[in-house]
């Protein structure tokens, strides 16, 4: 009888543990399908912003500096996506959006620039990829919080640390990079 319940414990035991880390490893690549989702929308609009730059260098007195700043941008960000870091990709996601909006708003200044075509289609297709990146961005930062949780709850943290899974990243932007544009002061230069 005590062999039979040893046994049966010890059944009940391994199936626990089994759920537990199958439960973690679902969260662990909800949070991997997450991000990729957020991945998908930065490359598209990544794609966007070089066709944006060059259609307002075509109004040679548009601030070139802004431009440049905008592809500098781009390109650290493109970069700290190769590298995963995604502390530093909020950092930058942050920057970026701020450069934009500097764009769009000094776009205003240029009656010939804001009736282009062109510019106008990819202002609408920057702010639609922006408007998916927050949505996304949401979802991603709730499966790192549910990742988390999961992990250092009792009685998952031993599964956790006996397998190695390891705590996400939430993807956060720059507070100073949220606000919104002051234009009055990109017209006061």
């Amino acid at each position: 009888m005590p062999f039979f319940l040893f046994v049966s414990a010890f059944v009940v035991l391994l199936f626990y543990g089994i759920l537990l880390y199958n439960g973690l490893v679902r969260l662990k690549h909800e949070v991997n399908k997450s991000w990729a989702n957020i991945d998908v929308l930065l490359k598209q609009r990544h794609d966007e912003i070089p066709k944006l730059v060059d259609v307002c260098r075509h109004y040679g007195q548009f601030e070139q500096d802004t431009l440049t700043q905008v592809m500098e941008a781009r390109a650290a960000m493109s970069e700290a996506a190769r590298a995963g870091n995604v502390g530093r990709i909020g950092e930058l996601e942050g920057q970026l959006r701020g450069l934009l909006g500097q764009i769009f708003a000094v776009a205003e200044a240029y009656p010939e620039l804001k009736a282009d075509v062109q510019f106008s289609h990819l202002a609408q297709r920057i702010s639609q990829l922006e408007d998916g990146i927050a949505d996304r961005r949401e979802l991603y930062n709730e499966a790192v919080n549910n990742n988390n949780v999961r992990i250092e709850q009792f009685p998952d943290v031993f599964v956790a640390n006996l397998f190695g899974f390891r705590t996400a990243r939430a993807l956060r932007f720059a507070e100073a990079e949220k606000r919104d544009v002051d234009v009055k002061a990109l017209f006061e230069r």
